[in-house]
């Protein structure tokens, strides 16, 4: 895969919940990870003294993150009551060249920042909460 364009990493909010999704407007920067608890097997039989894990335990998480300015009032109105409802509805990631990551995630936090010769901005962090599925592009 050769370089790609940091724009054109997505987040795409369910807007109504039926399968509609949006690109969460005026996003500048956005990030994905993935991350994946370990299960510590090692004994005293474990060979030459080399830690040993579990294959398939633990748990598996993920965390989307943004920044950027508002743009969409429908997009930036929906992020807020996602956050102050509690909900956990679908988000699509779109990684460019590599495929689109879906599934139910909360918005752990929202911070608003502006300053007095400048636009207002907003940074949103979310959890994954419940299972991804991963499709190829």
């Amino acid at each position: 895969m050769g370089a790609q364009n940091g724009k054109d990493l997505l987040i795409k909010l369910d807007m109504t919940g039926g399968g509609q999704f949006e690109t969460i407007a005026g996003l500048r920067a956005t990030r994905i990870s993935f991350n994946a608890e370990t299960v510590d097997v090692t004994s005293l039989e474990s060979q030459g003294g080399w830690r040993e894990l579990l294959s398939g335990a633990g748990v598996k998480s993920a965390s989307i993150s943004g920044s950027g300015i508002f743009k969409d009032e429908s997009t930036d109105e929906r992020a807020r009551q996602i956050f102050f409802d509690g909900e956990t509805p679908q988000f699509q990631v779109i990684i460019p060249d590599f495929g689109v990551v879906e599934g139910a995630f909360q918005v752990t936090s929202i911070e608003y920042a502006g300053s007095h010769n400048g636009e207002a901005t907003y940074e949103l962090a979310m959890a994954s909460a419940g299972a991804l599925q991963f499709t190829a592009l």
